[in-house]
């Protein structure tokens, strides 16, 4: 029935608690921005700021090139010497975040059983992060880049989720037409809002939910586990 299964990572393949995640991550990153000066508060508004050019992204540039652009105008400096010590530490003090996420024994039986009947399978985790950030978190369940045919991070992509056109970017990539795709996710706004807009067939993951006040999600849900049970039988 279909020709590529994209998977989120946050909350779906990778069990967390998101505000914790959150903060986690904030107080590992602010570490590397106080080698620059930066002081927490300060790092932390750039960070958002970045973060939201990126989400309001128009595709004219990457996500990458949008966040930088933002965090040097609120912070000053240099993007290339942020670049130079951010990606670093994504495969190192980042690990550190891993403590606040759970593991999942069944997230390689999903993507394995994704893969059945010759189908594509592709991280569609929201491309705000550097592609060794994808990687390290893919690392905490036991799963690789070569695992999926496409992971998307915020140098190869120049729209976000809910953007429609960040799933459509992905099927145009990946040669396949939206109705040919089935998006899992945890996220009624971001993912099931976002790929149900692009044409995409959506499955709910129920386990690390987030729910929305502006889109609520009448389709097919369930647990993680009985999402394993749907794709063992697809």
């Amino acid at each position: 029935m279909y020709k590529a299964i994209f998977f989120d990572l946050d909350g779906t393949l990778l069990p967390m608690d998101y505000d914790a995640f959150i903060k986690a991550y904030f107080g590992e990153l602010c570490k590397v921005l106080a080698t620059f000066g930066i002081s927490p508060d300060k790092a932390v508004n750039a960070v958002w700021g970045g973060t939201k050019s990126m989400i309001m992204n128009d595709g004219a540039k990457s996500n990458k090139d949008r966040f930088w652009e933002s965090f040097v105008e609120c912070v000053g400096g240099n993007s290339d010497e942020y670049i130079s010590a951010v990606d670093p530490f994504y495969s190192a003090s980042f690990h550190n975040v891993r403590a606040v996420t759970t593991e999942n024994p069944l997230a390689r039986e999903a993507v394995e059983a994704a893969r059945k009947n010759g189908r594509r399978v592709i991280l569609a985790t929201n491309p705000i992060f550097p592609s060794v950030a994808q990687e390290s978190r893919l690392s905490w369940i036991g799963l690789c880049r070569a695992d999926f045919d496409l992971v998307t991070d915020y140098a190869t992509d120049s729209f976000c989720k809910p953007n429609p056109k960040y799933y459509l970017s992905i099927c145009e990539r990946m040669g396949v037409r939206p109705e040919e795709c089935l998006m899992v996710g945890n996220d009624e706004s971001d993912d099931m809002m976002g790929a149900s807009a692009a044409g995409l067939d959506c499955y709910l993951v129920t386990d690390c939910l987030i729910p929305s006040d502006k889109f609520k999600w009448t389709g097919e849900r369930g647990t993680f586990e009985q999402l394993v049970q749907k794709l063992r039988y697809l």
